[in-house]
């Protein structure tokens, strides 16, 4: 397994108020997987991502990332599991807009403290995949939406993460980019373990399973019609 979840919780406090944006979630993903999940706002399911993508703590319970316990590690840990583990794609790209291109691919491997002669042919390898070549050197206001996205599924690929984290990927894109999206995710089956937050049936219906989220609790559905799992 890759992740193992158990009892997870996440609680805030507002005055007197407790809310309680997971309560007790349960879950296990295997090496290669490709999960989703769904919910509507304020279910619990950006608050599970940024759990499991290492970006904030649980109020109690076990998470376990590639044999790695990390639901008690703090800020500096958690951030070296996710340059090391982790690939995110957002919505809205993320990218530094005065960089080019190839600079933001470059930039997880920066953090590692790689060496410009290393980073280089592992750059221009994942900006190749995502059919960006000819626009390395182009900075984020000269490419499309849809070229943004891809430069930002470059930039998760770069490093060689376990895991990628696609936070509403496609919810902004015209059905030419978002086809690539999940052209890209196809690609990444068996090799890479996908989780996808998503409404976008495009995204979950494609998935080995679907979870959604309600108050906080995490259920599993049926497996998706179009995955390998469901029709076996």
């Amino acid at each position: 397994m890759l992740i193992v979840i158990h009892d997870l919780r996440k609680i805030y406090r507002m005055g007197d108020d407790e809310v309680r944006a997971l309560d007790g979630v349960d879950l296990e993903v295997e090496r290669g997987e490709y999960l989703a999940i769904m919910g509507p706002s304020g279910s619990g399911k950006s608050t599970l991502m940024n759990l499991i993508g290492c970006l904030d703590t649980p109020s109690s319970g076990e998470y376990v990332l590639n044999g790695e316990r990390v639901s008690g590690l703090d800020d500096s840990e958690l951030a070296r599991i996710r340059n090391r583990e982790i690939g995110f794609v957002f919505q809205t790209f993320n990218l530094l807009p005065r960089a080019t291109a190839l600079a933001n691919v470059e930039l997880p491997l920066i953090y590692r403290g790689l060496s410009p002669a290393k980073r280089r042919p592992l750059v221009e390898e994942a900006i190749e995949s995502v059919g960006l070549t000819d626009r390395a050197h182009h900075r984020p206001s000269e490419l499309s939406g849809g070229q943004r996205q891809r430069i930002a599924i470059a930039r998760a690929l770069v490093h060689g993460a376990k895991l990628l984290v696609f936070d509403e990927a496609t919810t902004a894109l015209d059905p030419e980019s978002e086809a690539f999206v999940l052209a890209a995710i196809e690609a990444l089956r068996g090799r890479a373990t996908v989780l996808a937050i998503s409404h976008q049936p495009a995204l979950t219906s494609v998935a080995d399973r679907i979870y959604r989220i309600t108050d906080g609790k995490c259920v599993e559905v049926e497996a998706a019609k179009g995955s390998d799992r469901a029709a076996s």
